[in-house]
């Protein structure tokens, strides 16, 4: 698979949400690559006029809520996803951050509420496993997912995460990792998108999945 750089699209359609605690520049290397040129912004007009949205993180979510709150990106990213209907990728933290509340540091952190999910922490339910669960795992999934469209069932993406997404609802559990527990990999839900693994370390798989995302643009 071959991609380029040649004719990059305006920066202005793709906004990547920058409070402080993400993989941005890994990030944004791979949308040039793809051909996508971005934006990495908190600025609440340039997010509230972009044509998709890309939320990273990496470590607390205790941390990384109090950051977006202090800087009121709560109040835009719940605007610009709720009622523009923008599209928004969340990657790792940022996946888990779309969520209702996190249980980190055994207290409940209020998320951003845009699914209805909650963060758990990985369970350690052998002995041999580590948290943080670090390293590439293959992952299986709904044929019918429009972030895998294209992809093999079942191949491999790169984790590295504490934590896991849970919902009551059935319509989250379509893309699984085994990691001596399955958990949710990935899920669709209308206009907001999340995957637990960074798509960006993921090699020729990872660069597939953001740009069936991109091309939601």
């Amino acid at each position: 698979m071959v991609y380029g750089s040649q004719n990059l699209k305006l920066n202005n359609r793709i906004a990547v949400i920058d409070y402080g605690m993400g993989n941005i520049f890994s990030i944004q290397h791979s949308l040039k690559y793809l051909g996508y040129d971005s934006i990495l912004t908190s600025d609440p007009k340039i997010i509230l006029s972009a044509k998709i949205l890309i939320l990273p993180g990496v470590g607390s979510f205790k941390s990384a809520m109090k950051k977006i709150e202090d800087m009121r990106l709560d109040v835009i990213i719940r605007e610009a996803v709720l009622d523009n209907k923008i599209p928004i990728l969340g990657i790792c933290l940022g996946m888990q951050l779309l969520t209702n509340s996190s249980t980190e540091e055994s207290s409940a952190t209020k998320g951003l509420g845009l699914v209805s999910a909650s963060t758990i922490k990985l369970k350690n339910t052998h002995q041999k496993i580590k948290i943080p669960h670090i390293g590439f795992n293959n992952v299986e999934f709904d044929k019918d997912m429009s972030l895998f469209k294209g992809l093999t069932n079942n191949l491999d993406f790169y984790f590295i995460h504490s934590y896991m997404v849970v919902s009551d609802s059935k319509d989250f559990y379509r893309a699984y990792c085994d990691y001596y527990q399955r958990f949710i990999a990935a899920f669709e839900d209308n206009n907001v998108y999340g995957v637990q693994f960074h798509p960006e370390k993921s090699q020729e798989n990872g660069l597939k999945l953001l740009k069936n995302f991109l091309l939601k643009v």
